[in-house]
C-alpha cells in the first residue's frame, strides 16, 4: 500500500476520478496547478501534500500549501491585529520582503486604501529526505492511473530532516522577529503539531508561554490532523505559544539583529492589496 494520503488535496481514501486530478495536476489550496513539479520534467506536477511516516505510521504534511485548507491558519490570526476596527477590510497577500528574509503571507487590515495593522505569518513543513517519487507511483498503480514510468518498483526509500527542518525555520525566526518586534507587530509561525513537538524535545523552549500571551511579538500555531467521517483530513489548531525577540535568540543562543522602518512594510503591502487578495469571513 503507497503511504501517500493526500495527493493534489483529496484525501486517497476518498473515491474520486483519480485520472483526471491527475492529469489537470490542479492545487485545490491554490486554485491552480500544483507548483511542486519533477526536476527532470517541469511539465509533471508531484502532488504529493501528505505522506506516512513512523512506527506506527502517521500523516505528515510534506507541503506548506497543505496548511491554508479553509484559510482557517489566518482566521485564527484575526485576534492579533490589534489595531484592527470593524469595518476595515481584510486582505491575504503573500510573499512580501522584510529585512531578513521574505514572509509567505500577511494578514493585513485595511481601510480605504491605507493599511491600519497586519500580522506576518510563516509557514513550515517538514522537508523530506530521499524522494517520495516512488510511493506517489505505488498509488497511481493502486488507483489504477496511468503511468510514465516504473518508479513503483523502486524501494528507495524517503524520510523526514526533522533537525534541519526546525533549524533552518528557527534561523529564518530570528532573523525576522526583531523586525516586527521594532514595529510593534505580530509574526505568527504556523506548522503541524508533530514539527512542534520535536523542536520542543530538541531546543530551549522551556520559556515559551503556553498558551500564548497577546502581548508577545512571536507566536506559533501548532496544527494536528483530525480524520473526518469522509475520510479527509482536517486541520485542527492544537496548541498556541509565543514569546518574543529575545525568547527567539534564547532558544538557539543567538542575538537577533534584523531592524527595519514600519513605513517600508506598509508600502510594500500597499502596493499589493487589490480586490483579489480580499479576506471575506464567512
Amino acid at each position: 500500500m503507497s503511504m501517500v494520503v493526500e495527493l493534489f488535496g483529496h484525501s486517497t481514501k476518498e473515491k474520486n476520478n483519480w485520472k483526471k486530478i491527475v492529469k489537470e495536476q490542479q492545487c485545490p489550496f491554490l486554485g491552480k496547478m500544483c507548483y511542486k513539479v519533477r526536476k527532470s520534467d517541469p511539465s509533471t506536477a508531484i502532488g504529493s501534500c501528505t505522506v506516512l511516516y513512523g512506527k506506527p505510521p502517521e500523516p505528515f504534511i510534506i507541503c506548506p500549501t497543505r496548511l491554508i485548507d479553509r484559510r482557517q491558519i489566518f482566521a485564527d490570526c484575526l485576534h492579533l491585529l490589534t489595531t484592527h476596527e470593524p469595518g476595515n477590510e481584510l486582505h491575504i497577500v503573500s510573499e512580501i520582503s522584510v529585512p531578513g528574509g521574505s514572509v509567505d503571507y500577511f494578514l493585513v487590515s485595511v481601510k480605504g486604501d491605507k493599511v491600519r495593522d497586519f500580522v506576518g505569518i510563516e509557514l513550515q513543513t517538514l522537508d523530506t529526505t530521499g524522494t517520495v517519487w516512488p510511493e506517489r507511483q505505488r498509488l497511481l498503480s493502486e488507483l489504477g492511473v496511468p503511468r510514465n514510468d516504473v518508479a513503483e518498483k523502486s524501494d528507495k526509500p524517503y524520510g523526514m530532516n526533522w533537525k534541519m527542518t526546525a533549524k533552518t525555520i528557527l534561523v529564518q525566526m530570528h532573523h525576522k522577529i526583531e523586525t516586527f518586534e521594532h514595529v510593534n507587530k505580530k509574526l505568527v509561525l504556523v506548522i503541524q503539531d508533530k514539527l512542534l513537538a520535536y523542536m520542543t524535545k530538541e531546543f530551549n523552549f522551556a520559556h515559551l508561554r503556553n498558551p500564548a500571551t497577546l502581548g508577545d511579538s512571536m507566536h506559533m500555531h501548532a496544527y494536528s490532523f483530525v480524520a473526518q467521517p469522509d475520510k479527509s483530513l482536517l486541520l485542527s489548531l492544537a496548541a498556541r505559544l509565543s514569546t518574543d525577540a529575545e525568547g527567539i535568540s534564547k532558544c538557539m543562543g543567538l542575538q537577533a539583529e534584523a531592524r527595519v522602518e514600519l513605513l517600508q512594510i506598509i508600502a510594500a503591502l500597499q502596493e499589493r492589496i487589490s480586490p483579489a487578495t480580499r479576506f471575506a469571513i464567512v
